[in-house]
């Protein structure tokens, strides 16, 4: 990803919401439809938001369709 794109998603303030909060709640598992309720997105924002964490290296996505905070 270039610094450029980087820097976008850094400053939308949902994507560092998001990921403050998977770094508080180190247990957090939500599918892409409970984070939309839980952080109030529409449906396509929460799986774009989530993915971008996942391309990041924040986030992991298990087999079943979660999201959690990766691990490695």
């Amino acid at each position: 990803m270039s610094n450029r794109v980087m820097t976008a998603i850094d400053e939308d303030p949902r994507t560092q919401q998001i990921r403050a909060e998977y770094r508080e709640m180190p247990g957090l598992k939500l599918t892409a439809a409970q984070a939309s309720r839980f952080w109030h997105l529409g449906p396509q924002d929460s799986i774009v938001l989530l993915d971008r964490l996942v391309a990041e290296g924040l986030l992991a996505r298990t087999r079943d369709g979660h999201y959690v905070l990766f691990a490695g």
